[in-house]
């Protein structure tokens, strides 16, 4: 279940019909997955990455306050209410929802690095191409794995800054 937040938040990414052309853009790092320079409407893609962002700033106030699955179910209603196709974007989150569900059916009895990496091969087996989906998630649970190194022996506010920390120096 340690996953299961990371999936919403690639699933609520991935649900709105503004970004699903678009690969999701990287965080407070300035990392990017996708760069704009590179596609066919530069212009476009900046625009769709900026109105992507701030439909997310909003769907997050919208839901504060909540937590859980409640706040997983908010952002995914509030993220597919912007979005030109809600009754689809709706379908496709709870198509991702099943995927996720079943993903961590296959993988139950594992724990740790193996099951982190069931998880991903489960889940991008179902993507239009399960190789870089799988190396993408191989990248993410590398610089997870430098997180948790880093911040091993911190807790509560101070494992949070030591976080925050550690992703600036990317």
């Amino acid at each position: 279940m340690k996953l299961a937040l990371p999936m919403i938040c690639a699933l609520v990414l991935g649900a709105s019909t503004t970004l699903y052309a678009q690969a999701p853009q990287g965080g407070k790092g300035g990392e990017r997955r996708f760069d704009c320079s590179q596609a066919k409407d530069p212009k476009a893609c900046e625009e769709r990455r900026e109105k992507m962002k701030a439909a997310h700033s909003q769907a997050q106030k919208a839901c504060e306050g909540k937590s859980g699955p409640e706040h997983q179910e908010c952002m995914v209603k509030q993220m597919c209410a912007q979005a030109k196709d809600a009754k689809a974007c709706e379908e496709r989150a709870s198509k991702m929802k099943d995927a996720h569900r079943d993903a961590v059916k296959a993988c139950e009895g594992k724990t740790g690095p193996e099951q982190r990496e069931c998880m991903v091969k489960q889940m991008c087996a179902q993507t239009q191409d399960p190789a870089a989906c799988e190396a993408r998630g191989k990248e993410r649970m590398a610089r997870r794995e430098k997180l948790r190194e880093a911040c091993t022996d911190k807790k509560g506010e101070d494992l949070k800054a030591c976080i925050r920390e550690q992703r600036e120096k990317k």
